[in-house]
């Protein structure tokens, strides 16, 4: 579809297109809308979340959301919870905290310079409406410029909050464009309050980590690669205090990012784009050189670091199962196709083809529920029914 169809189509309800399939484009007042969320609410509604704005890094960009009420057929209305004015705001995440209060995480970075990001927690309130949600003031944590955030917190055996983090480092003189970054934990004992940083060794390269806990004090955690290669993966084995050196998967990864979680059987279902640089030679500068400002620093050298690739194509969507825990992933079930081009970030002239930045859950019942960006200007909502990993169910739609 055209950008100007996507947008007619951008009104949240929810169609069938296949048997067990339903679909939606959310409603969003803004041209680019990227980097969904899902996450569930404590009255069964579900919440999602994404940045939106004219075009990623620029000071427009805010972070949006809206409310699917429980057994509803139409999400509601987009409603914008950051409001700076003067940062780029962006990867929202919620989390319920074991009070029952819902925050949100999310970045905020002066342009495209990643390095000099800063992480904000809000506290979400549900308005006088269901389908209602209202932001705090929010503050931002006391954690290094260069924080980045994407997947889920962790809430350790001691009541530990634990957020996955990638450092965006800093190189002396050079702009930042992914060379030096590396995986990373904000540790939390008090609520929030206040945050210790505690790096994960040997992870140049591995960012967006999306933890799963696989029972006990065991967990495993999944990365995207900066050099457009493999899904990486490490595990703990005492609940997240410590983290083995992250290792290859057997699924591509094109450095964008990717989700996974546990299902109730067991095994984990991880959605991404199983495609990585070697099966493609397209290739842009940076993640943000259609920002067109003036910034005369050379870009970082990887000496020590590693060589990142943008550009390589975004789709298509794919959910991979496993059944050990997250090493290998033999099933992968084709959710969405297309060419994936993301050579642009440009949500306008149509050129952006990618649907990625995926999310997903698993209700109570079976049924899974998938967001991901189409095209750089809608979010799309996906919701398979129970019996979704059937031979049946396996055919595109």
């Amino acid at each position: 579809m055209r950008p100007e169809e996507i947008a007619r189509h951008m009104n949240g309800r929810l169609q069938i297109v296949s048997p067990g399939r339903a679909e939606a484009l959310l409603p969003s007042p803004m041209i680019q809308n990227h980097a969904a969320f899902l996450h569930p609410l404590a009255d069964g509604a579900l919440a999602c979340a994404w940045f939106g704005g004219t075009l990623e890094g620029k000071s427009d960009i805010s972070i949006f959301a809206c409310v699917l009420a429980k057994g509803a057929e139409s999400w509601g209305p987009p409603q914008r919870l950051s409001f700076d004015p003067a940062h780029s705001e962006q990867n929202p995440v919620f989390f319920t905290a074991p009070d029952g209060r819902l925050w949100l995480f999310h970045t905020s970075q002066p342009s495209g310079n990643q390095d000099e990001c800063r992480i904000r927690m809000v506290e979400i309130r549900r308005g006088a409406a269901p389908l209602v949600l209202t932001a705090g003031e929010g503050r931002y944590l006391d954690l290094p410029r260069g924080c980045f955030v994407r997947a889920p917190l962790v809430v350790r055996a001691d009541g530990a909050w634990l957020l996955p983090i990638f450092r965006c480092v800093q190189r002396p003189g050079q702009k930042w464009n992914g060379s030096h970054d590396t995986a990373a934990l904000g540790v939390s004992l008090d609520e929030g309050k206040s945050w210790r940083l505690e790096a994960l060794s040997r992870s140049v390269g591995c960012v967006h980590m999306s933890p799963v806990a696989l029972g006990g004090q065991h967990l495993a955690a999944f990365f995207r690669r900066r050099q457009a290669d493999f899904v990486y993966r490490t595990e703990s084995r005492d609940g997240g205090r410590s983290w083995s050196a992250p290792e290859a998967t057997d699924v591509p990864n094109n450095n964008s990012s990717l989700a996974a979680i546990r299902l109730a059987d067991g095994r984990v279902a991880m959605i991404c784009n199983p495609v990585n640089a070697a099966q493609s030679s397209d290739r842009r500068a940076s993640l943000y050189d259609e920002l067109g400002e003036n910034d005369e620093r050379p870009d970082a050298d990887p000496t020590g670091g590693c060589v990142p690739v943008w550009g390589a194509p975004r789709a298509p969507v794919a959910l991979c199962l496993s059944e050990d825990g997250g090493r290998t992933f033999p099933v992968r079930l084709l959710i969405e196709d297309g060419p994936g081009t993301c050579l642009s970030n440009d949500s306008i002239d149509g050129r952006n083809k990618e649907m990625s930045y995926p999310w997903l859950l698993a209700d109570a019942g079976g049924t899974l529920h998938l967001a991901y960006t189409y095209h750089r200007r809608a979010i799309k909502y996906v919701r398979l029914a129970p019996g979704w990993d059937s031979a049946d169910a396996r055919r595109p739609s």
